[in-house]
């Protein structure tokens, strides 16, 4: 099997394989012709033994179904000929009769018809979609539920929630069960009941009672419920099962008192459960101390019932114990579970047992083979090296503390001398070599092992000979003594255990436990760069579309809390490398494709029998490719210090486009090497091919076969060593042609760890050079090709030492301890007189910014900005703690400064009079215009304050403009701290900076790191080197301000030569001149007349804007005056100190480094950049206090957390210089992207870090007021928050852009139904690219209808939930607009996703399906789709396809509240008319009688009803012909005007000529009268 990487990635060798382990996503259609619940076969089993098992649900399952038919007439209680159609507001009112109401029958359900329900959901996991899907659990089995409710009842609700979890829509799948405590209590008691029987809790053997699809989904259940700990219902539940109450399952009293021994507390916690236990039911008792133990037993049981060779028959148990594993895991992998769980795990044996049975056995050997497949047992085994991994995790479970690497060989060494100490004492005459032996050998696996099994061959040979007095003193015996000596168990788990007669366990399995525990085990840290990522491992990185999230994967998840840092940065590293080569497979498997690899068997090149008849943009054929130098290893390593090579490719067949591409290859830059070899195609007619081709129906060739890929290797280029372009006229060219030959060689670096796995392959002769087999090489582009620099900072990460988290955020991160205990009130140092600047426009806004809180004016009676705020103690808690003094002194002084204390319970407001900074413009601060909310207050005094703050910020409520505040006050109230600011997206960065740089902020402390500096909307330059020749340009011109102020006060000299030549004169001639200046602004008779007379600099303030002293001046004016005129002067030499380093350092890369390190204050880059240069900024000795982090809900959790360990600790204290931590963003909107559903769904790698602490219960201020769009557009999506509101400028402005109507359109937002189109609804012409014409058709003649009525192109955006749809969105308009002046195209046309952080006046929104709901049922991509529109938004979708599904159903409530089967216009109205004054809520559309939407009677303009996208695109093309034949009169009628005044000029000028040649017969002569001429035409 070969491998390749760069590091990490490596894909393998093509191995015969098993049937394909992933589930495949079948067109619904295919498999749903015969039934009408689905398919009839075991769910799980047809899972993994064919992996067809579709669960997508389209429209046709959900309006002709069985299921559908019973929702609707027992728990929906719909009625489909009534439907309850409100008008919705203002004048849509309705007209006649009113709307029918269906009659509610009640629950009528029977037990049996639950039970028909819960076995079609066995028989089909389909039917539990659609039941989910009809709300079975919302309407009717929570509702219904009772203690008495049957075991199919429990197994049903069970189901229903794994669906949720499964398929991941909601946030909160659990919410539905847990609003009644103890019901849900009852639910958990008996679905623990159920998967492990109370009658075997405390037997000797298990009673495998229930199918096993039942025990399944409850275990699925319990893996979930775990996983959702958040719930404090079910968080309480879940903690009885992992107490200390597990410790009645060991092995005996001595065992229990082992472990007490190790611990002082834990007999304490023991005692303390011991006497709640006494109050507990015997049910409760049972579950808490023998629950996970039977499971453990079944797990044994069902683990020993699987045969050497599997068959189907054993694919159920062999999932089921997949699962156990996975639940396993996740216990161990947080500490509120770990911690008594560890001791019980080990005294079961669960690692050893696992690893000896014959499933393990046979999945290591698949896994070494690369054979794949649900029968292989690969899943198995790495969810057991998971397991294994976390069983042994380096971390302290009674501290919580981790174990360093010196700390846990320190430990280890103390392990093996308590173990020779017993072995000398008690057994010294059998292991007296091995008590003596130095600890350093036997801390080996293989001498421990060596001095064990003498023991083990004595044992043997004693049962050979049958002599039980010899047994009893022989090897076996030891072992067994040994054993029970350090508490471990001999007798079989899951038999009768306590009999004298139990069998036990045997001297092999007893002596490679011992081995397990007490030899050097290999430290995770150091086999992170030894292992690679298989490019194509199945296993671990499903096919994307096929993953239906309905088998566990053995991958890390990310969960609410971690073990220690390192687990936290591992998990992510895991789960990022794993995704990047996923996105490189997706790469490679696009280009490839393009390439069309054939079969040549006369092909005499490189690729010996490989031809490529295609060509892709990304990948090129290779010319040449050799290793060339292979440097020796470093002291102490095996691996090659450095692998170099040259590779060769040509280009010239590209056009000048793409080759610009290739010729911008530069160093660093990460390449793919890889191998095609594609093998000799079989006859269309061979079985075989067929099976190829997936026309059998069964599992289909894999990707890597099927196209001949052997290797890929990554390499990056180290240089480019490209030749002249020389001339070729071979090739049977007429003489003297040639072309161009565009050759490129580059020098590459190899990575050295993957090359001497290959070349010890090679050395064993398992497998050739594939050094010497590259036939393609693949690039990337750039924006997607940066993954090398942040997975080598997370490796460098985990391997750090100094890797330093504050104090006071460290368990917040981790997911321990209060949640709150991060947030600024809980701080030891709080800050509690806070400097809000422009904050506030007046004082009236400052004390509506604090509603409920008494604000104290302090000094002047008349407040003006800028206001300085100081807060009371007691919402400190440091403070408020500092005061409290239970001694009798203490409650006296407390009685006695009662009053006091209500005084020190306001908030204390003054003011201060800022400085004059100068007499010019560019003197004067720019100040915040904005009004802030008191909810962006708060969160302006959070985030300026240390801790840690989160920002929820729901659509259009300011969040950018709160974060530029807080970054403002900031930097004004602690000048020497440094702030990042952070955002994933260039973009976002760049609107935030675009503000940041029109605050008063000096721009001296400004800097963008990263790409997208240049498209930043200045002048400015803001990247490093931007700035640094804007510092030098500054320089330029404050020297030549230097000589301009000496010239005035008559001083000769170069005084403006150099930066210390400036700085000489400022002391030597400006501070002495101040100085006497000074003398007479503090004399007593000081006058203006006195101030004007001797004031120094009156020459160089001459070109003021106004004068320094005029008539009427106060005498406090004018000192302030003069004041602000040295601060200027000051000013200028300031700023020439600072570049002064600038001016001595003499190459941009150290001006550069000098400037982020000491002058700049504020820098902004992206998260990925952060990672890029976190080597760099650590090396540079980089320090900084704050990190501001805007989008953080999009951000992956590890790109949220590297920002903050861009600096090494403080050298005195040890310590992090981080003061701040504050993240923005909404986890109500789209969560961070990632393209592996696998990863996505099951590794939860989708979660935030944003989102992870609002789960933890983290205080968030939730902005509560928007200001983006109308109203009515913000209730589509106000329901999804807690309490969002509109700004007053929204709900007060009359006759503003939101109060009017939108001109030609009867409502200011709508759904528009779009029924098939030409016969077809949603289309699919390449896998996974879904279209829909008739949606797409629809949308671009709206567009082309609102651009004829006025409504300019930029304000109209077009958005679609797919990107298929986006291209053929894109297609329609470039065929029908982009040529034609009177459309062009509208300002965006993007998918939602891209398209979430961005806003237009007007969008039109495409929902595209009409067969399943797909991912819009993700609550937060529509909520993100129904947040872009300020004024109008028009949705054309599939109305019953939206209507039906659960999570949409709030918005479409309120959609479906106006006319959905048409599309309602306006007649008459124009965007620009001045004359419009149509309010929004004037539809002039009511319900008639027959409850159909019909014109209001009395509407001013022709109200018209669109019905269906023939009927617009046919009414457009009406406009089109109008608007034309308008133009043609309107040109016709300019050239007759311009016609006209031709003539008329043409008979002005010969009566002119007429009257000259009448004066010219007087007499005149040409010259005079040409001379007249040229006057009048003067």
């Amino acid at each position: 099997m070969s491998s390749v990487d760069l590091g990490f990635f490596s894909a393998a060798a093509l191995p015969e394989e098993e049937e394909p382990r992933q589930d495949t996503s079948m067109d619904a259609e295919d498999t749903h012709q015969a039934q009408e619940l689905g398919v009839e076969e075991d769910a799980h089993a047809a899972s993994a033994q064919t992996g067809r098992v579709n669960v997508s649900v389209t429209v046709a399952d959900l309006e002709d179904n069985a299921i559908t038919r019973l929702a609707n007439t027992h728990w929906l209680f719909k009625d489909s000929a009534s439907k309850d159609k409100v008008a919705g507001k203002g004048k849509a009112r309705s007209k006649g009769k009113a709307a029918k109401h269906p009659v509610q029958h009640g629950p009528v359900l029977e037990r049996a018809v639950i039970d028909q329900l819960w076995a079609e959901m066995v028989l089909s996991p389909r039917a539990t979609v659609l039941l989910d899907m009809n709300q079975y659990l919302e309407k009717y089995l929570w509702p219904t539920f009772m203690a008495t409710a049957s075991a199919d009842h429990v197994l049903s609700i069970a189901a229903i929630i794994n669906e949720k979890c499964r398929d991941r829509v909601i946030a909160a799948p659990f919410a539905a069960v847990t609003d009644d405590a103890e019901k849900y209590a009852v639910l958990w008691r008996r679905a623990l009941n159920l998967l492990v029987p109370p009658k075997t809790l405390k037997s000797k053997t298990i009673d495998d009672t229930h199918s096993n699809v039942a025990q399944y989904t409850l275990l699925v259940f319990l893996i979930n419920a775990f996983q959702r700990m958040e719930n404090i219902t079910v968080r309480s539940e879940c903690a009885r099962l992992v107490g200390i109450s597990i410790w009645h399952s060991l092995r005996d009293a001595d065992k229990l008192e082992t472990e007490f021994n190790k611990n002082v507390g834990l007999r304490k916690a023991w005692n303390r459960a011991e006497k709640k236990s006494a109050n507990a039911s015997e049910e409760d008792l049972q579950n808490e101390q023998f629950f996970l133990s039977s499971l453990i037993k079944l797990y044994f049981k069902k683990l020993a019932s699987i045969e050497n060779t599997p068959t189907k028959a054993n694919i159920p148990a062999i999932e089921f114990c997949e699962r156990v594993l996975e639940l396993l895991t996740d216990l161990l992998g947080q500490l509120t579970t770990r911690r008594f769980l560890t001791v019980l795990l080990k005294d079961h044996y669960v690692a050893q047992t696992s690893r000896a049975s014959n499933l393990a056995q046979r999945g290591m050997k698949n896994l070494n083979s690369g054979t794949s497949g649900a029968l292989s047992a690969a899943t198995f085994v790495q969810l057991l090296e998971l397991y294994e991994l976390y069983e042994d995790f380096e971390v302290d479970v009674a501290t919580g503390e981790a174990v360093s690497r010196d700390e846990a060989e320190v430990i280890h060494a103390e392990q093996l001398q308590n173990l020779q100490k017993l072995c000398f004492v008690k057994y010294r005459s059998h292991l007296e070599d091995f008590a003596l032996s130095p600890i350093g050998d036997i801390g080996e696996a293989s001498v421990f092992k060596k001095h064990i099994m003498k023991l083990v061959m004595e044992a043997e040979e004693n049962e050979e000979g049958g002599d039980d007095e010899s047994q009893n003193t022989s090897g076996l015996a030891v072992l067994h003594g040994l054993c029970l000596d350090l508490g471990y168990r001999i007798t079989v788990v899951g038999e009768d255990e306590d009999d004298e007669d139990a069998p036990k366990y045997d001297a092999s399995f007893l002596a490679d436990a011992l081995c397990r525990t007490y030899c050097k085990k290999t430290r995770q840290l150091d086999l992170v760069n030894a292992v690679s990522t298989d490019l194509f491992d199945d296993q671990r990185a499903p096919d994307s579309y096929r993953f239906q999230n309905m088998h566990c994967l053995p991958i890390p998840k990310l969960n609410l809390q971690f073990l220690t840092m390192h687990d936290y940065l591992l998990r992510n590293f895991n789960l990022f490398r794993l995704e990047t080569a996923y996105e490189i497979r997706q790469d490679v498997e696009d280009a490839v494709k393009r390439l069309q690899p054939r079969y040549m068997p006369d092909v005499d090149a490189l690729s010996g029998s490989t031809a490529f008849a295609g060509w892709s943009r990304m990948a090129c054929p290779i010319e040449r490719f050799e290793v060339t130098e292979v440097g020796a290893p470093a002291v102490g390593e095996t691996k090659p210090s450095f692998v170099l090579g040259e590779l060769s490719f040509v280009i010239g067949k590209y056009n000048d486009a793409i080759r610009r591409e290739w010729e911008s290859l530069k160093r660093h830059d990460v390449l793919f090497l890889i191998t095609i070899e594609k093998e000799a195609e079989l006859p269309s007619w061979s079985a075989t091919a067929e099976v190829a081709k997936g026309k059998t129906g069964g599992p289909t060739v894999p990707f890597r076969k099927e196209y001949g890929i052997k290797s890929v290797r990554g390499c990056m280029i180290v240089d480019a060593l490209d030749q002249s372009v020389g001339e070729d006229s071979k090739n049977g060219g007429e003489q003297g042609s040639s072309r161009r030959l565009y050759n490129r060689t580059l020098r590459v670096s190899l990575d050295a760890n993957q090359y001497e796995r290959d070349m010890q392959r090679v050395s064993k002769k398992e497998a050739r050079d594939v050094h010497q087999t590259f036939n393609i090489v693949l690039r990337r582009k750039a924006s997607e090709n940066n993954f090398k620099s942040v997975v080598e900072c997370l490796r460098d990460l985990m391997q750090s030492s100094d890797i330093v988290v504050p104090e006071w955020l460290h368990d917040v991160v981790l997911g321990y301890g209060d949640p709150s205990s991060a947030v600024f009130t809980r701080m030891k140092n709080p800050v509690t007189k806070l400097d809000f600047r422009d904050t506030f426009l007046d004082y009236e806004h400052a004390v509506a910014s604090f509603p409920g809180k008494q604000l104290q004016a302090v000094g002047e009676s008349t407040l003006k900005p800028p206001f300085v705020l100081t807060f009371p103690n007691d919402l400190f808690e440091a403070l408020a703690e500092e005061k409290v003094d239970d001694t009798k002194a203490g409650k006296r002084k407390r009685a006695a400064n009662a009053a006091n204390d209500k005084n020190e319970s306001v908030i204390k407001i003054e003011t201060y009079k800022p400085h004059n900074m100068g007499p010019f413009v560019e003197d004067a601060p720019k100040l915040n215009m904005i009004k802030f909310t008191p909810k962006q207050v708060e969160a302006i005094h959070a985030g300026s304050s240390p801790g840690l703050t989160l920002i929820v910020g729901p659509p259009g409520t300011g969040k950018t403009d709160t974060t530029v505040q807080i970054i403002a006050n900031i930097y004004h109230n602690f000048p020497n701290e440094k702030t990042l600011l952070i955002t994933h997206s260039n973009q976002a960065l760049n609107q935030l900076f675009e503000k940041i740089v029109d605050l008063d902020i000096d721009q001296r402390h400004v800097l963008r790191l990263g790409q997208g500096a240049e498209d930043i909307n200045s002048e400015e330059s803001w990247s490093k080197y931007g700035r640094v020749n804007s510092f030098l340009e500054k320089r330029i011109q404050l020297l030549a301000q230097v000589d301009a102020l000496a010239a005035t006060l008559s001083i000769p000299g170069a005084h403006g030569y150099t930066c210390e030549t400036a700085q000489n004169f400022f002391l030597q001639y400006i501070v002495r001149y101040w100085d006497q200046y000074q003398a007479v602004l503090k004399a007593a008779d000081v006058t203006v007349q006195k101030l004007n007379d001797f004031f120094p600099f009156h020459y160089y303030f001459s070109s003021a804007p106004t004068p320094l002293f005029y008539e009427g001046q106060s005498l406090e004016d004018a000192v302030d005056t003069v004041e602000g005129c040295y601060r200027h002067i000051s000013k200028i030499f300031t700023e020439l100190e600072d570049i002064r380093a600038f001016e001595l350092l003499r190459n941009n890369h150290d001006r550069s480094n000098y400037l982020l390190i000491k002058e700049a204050k504020i820098i902004a880059l992206t998260c990925t950049h952060a990672a890029m240069k976190r080597k760099e900024l650590v090396a540079l000795g980089f320090k900084y206090h704050n990190v501001i982090m805007e989008e953080a809900a999009q951000v992956l959790e590890v790109e949220t957390f590297i920002p903050l360990l861009l600096q090494s600790a403080d050298q005195d204290t040890g310590l992090s210089h981080l003061k701040r931590v504050v993240l923005i963003g909404d986890h109500h909107q789209l969560p961070p992207v990632v393209h592996n559903n696998g990863f996505q769904k099951y590794g939860n790698m989708e979660q935030s870090l944003f989102a992870r602490l609002i789960r933890l219960g983290v205080p968030a201020i939730e902005l509560d007021q928007q200001g983006r769009c109308r109203s009515g557009l913000a209730d589509l999506f106000r329901w999804n928050y807690s309490s969002l509101d509109d700004l007053e400028l929204i709900k007060k402005a009359a006759r503003s852009e939101f109060t009017l109507a939108n001109p030609g359109f009867a409502f200011d937002y709508q759904f528009i139904n779009v029924e098939d189109y030409q016969g077809k609804g949603e289309t699919e012409p390449i896998p996974h690219f879904i279209q829909n014409l008739g949606e797409a058709e629809y949308v671009v003649a709206t567009y082309q209808y609102m651009r004829l009525l006025g409504y300019p192109a930029s304000k109209i955006s077009i958005l679609t939930t797919y990107n298929g749809q986006k291209a053929l969105i894109e297609d329609v308009l470039e065929k029908r607009c982009r040529w034609n002046p009177l459309f062009g195209l509208p300002g965006d046309v993007a998918t939602v996703d891209k398209f979430q952080g961005q806003q237009n006046d007007f969008i039109l929104l495409s929902l595209v399906r009409t067969k399943t709901a797909g991912h819009l049922r993700d609550v937060r991509r529509l909520i993100v789709a129904l947040s872009r529109a300020r004024l109008g938004m028009y949705i054309f979708g599939r109305q019953n396809l939206f209507e039906n599904s659960y999570e949409l159903q709030e918005v479409f409530k309120k959609l479906l509240k106006r006319p959905s089967d048409g599309f309602w216009l306006r007649g008459q109205e124009l965007w620009d008319a001045p004359e419009f004054s149509r309010l929004a809520d004037d539809f002039g559309v009511v319900l008639g009688q027959d409850d159909e939407w019909v014109a209001e009677d009395n509407s001013e303009a022709a109200v018209f009803k669109i019905a269906n996208v023939a009927h617009m695109g046919s009414y457009v093309h009406q406009m089109i012909i109008e608007q034309v034949e308008w133009m043609k009169m309107e040109k016709a009628k300019k050239a007759q005007l311009i016609a006209d005044e031709e003539n008329k000029d043409d008979d002005n000028e010969d009566e002119n000529m007429e009257a000259s040649m009448g004066e010219s017969g007087n007499g005149d002569g040409p010259t005079d009268a040409a001379a007249r001429i040229d006057e009048e035409s003067a």
